[in-house]
């Protein structure tokens, strides 16, 4: 007799009823025990019996269910922070009642109950745990309740729909990895049965998320020169994760080029893309609704079994990153950081709490059929940086991320929608020692060191990318309901408190392995002529410095504007392709000058453009205290990743020739094929 199971079209197979029935037994038993526990931690399960037990979680899992439209309605009113009160305080209530209603006894200690509900919730996860049922399951199945189903007709809801998800960071090569490893199943069932097809493209310099997500969501890269920038236009440093800054640069765009416009939704993103609702998203921080609506928040905040246990699972993953951290430092694991108690609470909040609530907010957009969604997840970018790009833990975010992609796969056969699944990284990672480890000093006193003879003031920024999520959750969260808020600034990228207006002499910043120096005594980019006559040793003793690779600067050189870039032992002007000596460029691949070339004529183009050297390994040295980094060239930061289903064709001319096939060259092409993609569906006008 045949044991196959049956696959849906995803490619997945379905649960089977038993499945379902043993995982709904085993989680309510699990409860149950649970609720003794806590009852005895607090001094009362000594006449509980195992009936009342059982019925008292069985009864909390339907209040839960009965009173959540009520507490969405509620909540819909205000932001997450109003969602949050609801859920919270809906929870004690529900609690306190089933109590009251199964054992007689009124319970008039909240702190009391709410520990019996932390410890319920521990053994839920336990017993979830014991069935192989996964966490992402749990978490969509609570976010999916008592919604719309596949077949339900509704003029609002279109027949078709795209899920874009941003695997931040992972490159395909890594990915490939991953599936030859089995960290990767689900894509690994996709594509060896030919649903989805996995595509390269590459990524042009900058290499960071704000540019890429620039491209992508609003068909504009050339407003985000790199993660942090001078502007000479305000008189400041801009740093593309700090709210009001992406705000600043999302109104630069232009208009109704936006992918998710008509209707989309943006959740965790640096931009809107124009979405109709946008949740923790950058550019929306501190402003009124810059979470989006709190009803979408409910089935988290007001389930007595996953908001606990999401807490329960946010600590354990700090507990891990101490011991992932501790075993680096043991094994004498190279190149490697040190990992600041501050990245422990980061990780936890980031790659857990985070996680959780871009799953119930992407669940929660497909119930409600919007037409695209578009969610970034940052797990596995957060631990490679911290621990390197193909080290054990990061590979093990790889793998979570991939089980997030499974379950919303199932989960879309319950949708009125048909979703499409597109999966796309901004950017890959590179290893490698920082800078500040192969030369001994930053590139702040580097630069300082050979503008010998001035009292150079300077500004540096070259730390602080992880914070922008959670920061961005902080000051949404706690907008005024005047739409006013003051900005969440956690991290070292805070902006400056306005008490000293002076300009300083010289501004750098790093990103990944490309560093950028400016002047901002000076109202436009100065030539190398005019660096020299300032200061002769700077750019010849930074082409010089060990850990540097190439050096770029304004040339004027036969009266023809462009750029040249400087290397220890040769020169490479960009208009003309002429080179003098070794060329600087040729450890960075064929694209490397154009990509140069392009980030010259950027408005807010460093003064200087630094590349750190690459080894033949594809190895890099951060600017920054990141041991796998992205920004520059070199590694596979440029090898992103593009899987999308094989019925959405890809259209020859967005792509560019590379040897005998053809690629993406840019996030704006990728953007320009989604938005067809979109029309074919019928979700986007030809309005363009």
């Amino acid at each position: 007799m045949s044991t196959a199971r049956h696959l849906q079209p995803n490619g997945l197979p379905e649960q089977s009823l038993t499945t379902r029935v043993v995982s709904l037994v085993v989680s309510v038993g699990m409860a149950a025990l649970g609720l003794w526990v806590g009852f005895a931690v607090v001094g009362q399960a000594s006449d509980a019996t195992v009936a009342q037990l059982l019925l008292t979680a069985v009864a909390l899992l339907i209040a839960e269910l009965a009173a959540r439209p009520f507490l969405r309605r509620l909540a819909g009113r205000g932001s997450a922070l109003l969602a949050m009160v609801v859920g919270l305080v809906g929870q004690l209530v529900i609690a306190a009642l089933v109590v009251w209603a199964v054992f007689d006894v009124r319970i008039e200690d909240w702190y009391t109950i709410a520990i019996v509900l932390v410890v319920m919730a521990l053994f839920t996860a336990v017993g979830r745990w014991l069935v192989g049922a996964s966490d992402t399951a749990y978490i969509i199945g609570h976010a999916m309740r008592r919604r719309p189903s596949r077949g339900t007709s509704s003029r609002d809801v279109p027949a078709k729909g795209l899920v874009v998800l941003q695997f931040d960071g992972v490159s395909a090569a890594v990915m490939r990895r991953a599936m030859a490893s089995g960290q990767a199943p689900t894509v690994m069932r996709w594509l060896s049965r030919e649903t989805h097809v996995m595509r390269d493209w590459w990524v042009p310099v900058p290499s960071t998320t704000p540019a890429s997500q620039a491209g992508i969501l609003h068909g504009d890269d050339t407003q985000v020169p790199g993660f942090r920038w001078w502007d000479r236009r305000l008189g400041r440093l801009m740093v593309s994760n700090r709210s009001a800054d992406a705000a600043i640069v999302e109104t630069r765009f232009p208009a109704g080029h936006g992918l998710l416009r008509d209707g989309g939704v943006a959740i965790s993103t640096a931009f809107t893309g124009e979405a109709d609702d946008a949740f923790l998203v950058f550019s929306r921080a501190g402003k009124r609704g810059g979470l989006g609506s709190g009803a979408s928040y409910i089935p988290l905040f007001a389930s007595p079994f996953l908001l606990p246990r999401t807490l329960l699972l946010t600590f354990g993953e700090m507990v891990k990153e101490l011991y992932q951290a501790r075993r680096q430092r043991v094994r004498r694991v190279e190149p490697r950081i040190p990992r600041e108690l501050s990245y422990v609470a980061l990780r936890g909040i980031t790659n857990v709490f985070l996680r959780t609530l871009n799953l119930v907010l992407v669940a929660d957009s497909m119930c409600r059929g919007a037409p695209i969604i578009f969610v970034d997840f940052v797990d596995y970018d957060e631990i490679a940086h911290h621990a390197g790009p193909e080290r054990p833990e990061a590979m093990r975010a790889l793998e979570g991320m991939d089980a997030v992609l499974g379950e919303l796969a199932q989960a879309e056969g319950r949708v009125a929608t048909d979703y499409d699944f597109v999966i796309w990284s901004d950017h890959g990672q590179s290893l490698g020692a920082t800078f500040e480890q192969v030369v001994g000093a930053t590139l702040t006193e580097r630069v300082k060191a050979l503008m010998a003879g001035d009292a150079v003031s300077t500004l540096e920024s070259a730390d602080g990318d992880d914070w922008g999520p959670l920061n961005a959750l902080l000051t949404s969260t706690f907008t005024r309901s005047d739409g006013s808020s003051r900005p969440v600034e956690l991290g070292p990228d805070r902006a400056p408190d306005g008490a000293d207006d002076k300009l300083p002499d010289v501004v750098v910043v790093g990103g990944g392995n490309l560093g950028m120096v400016w002047f901002p005594g000076l109202s436009t980019r100065p030539t190398l002529e005019q660096v020299t006559e300032r200061w002769p040793g700077l750019v010849p003793g930074l082409a010089l410095t060990e850990g540097v690779g190439a050096v770029m600067v304004a040339d004027d050189t036969g009266g023809v504007a462009g750029a040249m870039v400087v290397g220890p032992s040769g020169v490479h002007r960009l208009e003309s392709g002429e080179v003098d000596g070794l060329d600087p460029l040729l450890p960075y691949g064929p694209r490397a000058a154009d990509d140069l070339r392009r980030l010259s004529t950027m408005e807010h183009c460093g003064d200087l453009v630094l590349l750190s050297t690459v080894g033949a390994d594809g190895s890099v040295h951060a600017f920054e205290g990141l041991v796998g980094s992205h920004g520059g060239l070199g590694g596979w930061q440029n090898n992103g990743l593009l899987i999308h289903p094989a019925h959405l064709e890809v259209d020859a001319d967005l792509m560019t020739a590379d040897g005998e096939d053809r690629i993406f060259t840019s996030p704006v092409a990728v953007h320009d094929q989604i938005e067809r993609w979109r029309r074919a569906q019928g979700t986007l006008g030809d309005d363009s």
